[in-house]
């Protein structure tokens, strides 16, 4: 790891609270439509409607405010009242201005790792959202650059470390979701700290093992300096 020089750090659930905010917008859109199904199915429905809305509309609060909509309309059979959909709207604009909590340990990792690094956010979802949120993170001034994008897959990591112009051995990324944050890196010959949050959205979740020279496993994100410092 001798030979890493830029270090990247996944937003939501790495540098502050977000899928817990999400659920609770969830609750609050089941108990709008405890009317029509059991709140286990309506998430269930509210999955699969953002799954399948990915392609068309990516990432980020607009987009899970739009498959709620689609999702009460069709749960309900068309029989949603426009009151509700207003109500659903209002939710989803509580979430888009919720306050910015950042994780326990974030800010001392990014004190203690800058200068000696250059740092990065890599994050993916709506880029006002994104934008607003590392704003009002108060870290926005700990980074040299800032990547958001459709998606985290290995092309994407390629594109940054072309950009950062450096190789991939000389990049790390400290995320939350394996899937995401880790696994691509490493198959372009990255480095990958993964530090678990205890909430991830669903489509995130992947269950292996990872056994890669580049690889390791933190229980916080703290943990990152024993292994840079």
């Amino acid at each position: 790891m001798n030979n890493i020089k830029v270090i990247a750090f996944d937003a939501d659930d790495t540098l502050w609270i977000n899928e817990p905010l999400f659920q609770k917008t969830e609750q609050r859109f089941c108990e709008l439509l405890e009317d029509f199904l059991p709140h286990h199915t309506v998430n269930r429905e509210l999955l699969t409607t953002e799954i399948a809305n990915l392609p068309v509309y990516g990432y980020g609060v607009k987009s899970f405010m739009l498959s709620m909509v689609e999702t009460a309309i069709r749960v309900s059979g068309g029989a949603i009242k426009v009151e509700v959909i207003d109500r659903i709207i209002a939710i989803g604009k509580e979430l888009l201005s919720a306050p910015v909590i950042v994780i326990d340990g974030v800010e001392e990792v990014l004190k203690a790792l800058q200068g000696k690094f250059r740092l990065v956010v890599a994050t993916k979802g709506d880029l006002l959202d994104q934008e607003k949120k590392l704003q009002k993170s108060g870290l926005e001034h700990y980074f040299h650059h800032t990547e958001i994008v459709s998606e985290k897959k290995e092309p994407e990591y390629r594109k940054l470390v072309r950009h950062l112009d450096i190789n991939p051995s000389e990049f790390l990324m400290i995320g939350n979701s394996l899937k995401s944050d880790i696994i691509p890196v490493l198959n372009i010959g990255g480095y990958g700290f993964h530090v678990p949050y205890h909430t991830t959205w669903a489509h995130e979740q992947v269950e292996i093992d990872i056994d890669h020279p580049n690889f390791r496993e933190l229980k916080k994100i703290s943990e990152v300096l024993l292994w840079l410092l």
